[in-house]
């Protein structure tokens, strides 16, 4: 870990679920030291969220890899001392819990950076610590449905739908863990002191969203529900095929012109009307329609080879099946496999982005509930003694 980024780097990792815990993965994946707390008994809840082996979530074998387990009860003052200790010696400490929790604990940001004024703190929430929905409960649901994602997904006229994958946090983990590195370079390539980062659900989605703002400013255009079809930029859709549907994205100028060629429609390729996308998208159906009376007669690898063979972007739409056989993935090393506690081995997402020279790595599986919380406690002073009478009273465990 000599050679990571952010190896020296220690983070204290309060969250649970996904978001607070995505962007602390993500930092820990980069060579930070990540002590994760958790509840006594259960630990976090995602440990049984989804598909279980042997009473632990698969998931949890990816979100938790690198990280230690220490578990102490925040709802008991020696517990809160506890993370205030640790807090002292940390870089980085992050939350996702309802704003207003750390307050009750006596540990607002204002008391933490009296502790330690190098800190830096990550507090991730659906709305924000101000603002009218501060203290609302936000789930990632609802910060996709406030940014305006929940609208747009879906077919016209039909029950706006969701992307089948909590987005919300981890977007929002995304930003946290980008924020992170900013106010990192700022303490120490700047000389700065610590500050606290602020990364709602809704606001790192709504930041997601291209022009859908700046349209409605200026044109009072509320976009709609569009389906596979990309409003405005043409032509970009998923095509029926015999066997399936097939994505392909012919919107540059001169690949619509070698896709039109490809399908034996040079009276529209060979269109000036239609040679940029502002005249291509007031006829996108035309164009569409004429694209899918071509893929409708063929099979998908067809389709595909005819598409690469005119240079034209193409793909089918994957399920994870077709990810874990895929052998693009594999020469990349995109997918990584780590035996966890239990001794199976778990095919999981490897390290992203892709750094040439100190690369990100999985160099420790996810740990099992306080696996670490006597090496870490007894690094941070507790004797063997404080931490039996604290077992003992089910602050740590």
């Amino acid at each position: 870990m000599a050679g990571q980024i952010l190896a020296g780097i220690r983070v204290l990792e309060l969250g649970q679920l996904i978001a607070g815990p995505f962007a602390a993965k993500t930092l820990a994946d980069f060579g930070a030291q990540v002590i994760k707390i958790e509840p006594p008994g259960q630990g976090d809840p995602l440990r049984k969220w989804r598909l279980l082996h042997e009473g632990t979530s698969v998931w949890w074998e990816a979100q938790s890899r690198n990280k230690q387990s220490v578990c102490v009860d925040l709802r008991q003052k020696e517990g809160q001392d506890i993370v205030r200790m640790l807090a002292a010696e940390a870089d980085v400490l992050i939350e996702n819990f309802r704003p207003g929790t750390m307050e009750k604990w006596g540990m607002s940001w204002e008391e933490l950076h009296k502790l330690n004024p190098r800190l830096i703190m990550l507090r991730v929430s659906g709305y924000g610590q101000t603002g009218p929905k501060a203290r609302e409960p936000g789930f990632a649901a609802i910060g996709e449905a406030m940014a305006g994602l929940r609208y747009l997904n879906g077919e016209p006229g039909r029950a706006p739908v969701r992307g089948g994958l909590s987005l919300g946090d981890t977007i929002a983990g995304l930003h946290g863990a980008l924020g992170v590195m900013l106010a990192l370079y700022q303490r120490d390539a700047r000389g700065g002191e610590g500050q606290v980062i602020d990364a709602a659900l809704y606001e790192s989605l709504f930041n997601l969203t291209e022009s859908l703002l700046p349209e409605y400013t200026v044109f009072g255009t509320v976009r709609q529900p569009s389906g596979a079809s990309l409003p405005g930029i043409a032509p970009s859709n998923a095509y029926l095929c015999k066997d399936g549907y097939v994505l392909i994205a012919g919107n540059g100028d001169g690949i619509y012109m070698r896709l039109m060629s490809r399908i034996g429609r040079d009276d529209l390729g060979q269109d000036p009307a239609l040679a940029h996308n502002d005249g291509r998208a007031k006829r996108a159906q035309e164009i569409d329609d004429a694209i899918s009376a071509w893929t409708m007669q063929r099979e998908i690898d067809e389709v595909l080879a005819a598409m690469r063979e005119a240079d034209v972007p193409c793909g089918r739409i994957y399920n994870v099946a077709d990810i874990a056989r895929d052998p693009h993935y594999r020469a990349r090393n995109a997918i990584a496999e780590v035996q966890a506690a239990s001794g199976i081995r778990v095919e999981m997402p490897a390290v992203f982005p892709v750094l040439s020279d100190n690369p990100g790595e999985i160099h420790d599986r996810a740990p099992t509930l306080g696996e670490h919380t006597d090496a870490v406690l007894a690094e941070a002073g507790l004797t063997e003694e404080q931490r039996a009478i604290l077992r003992a009273r089910g602050v740590i465990a």
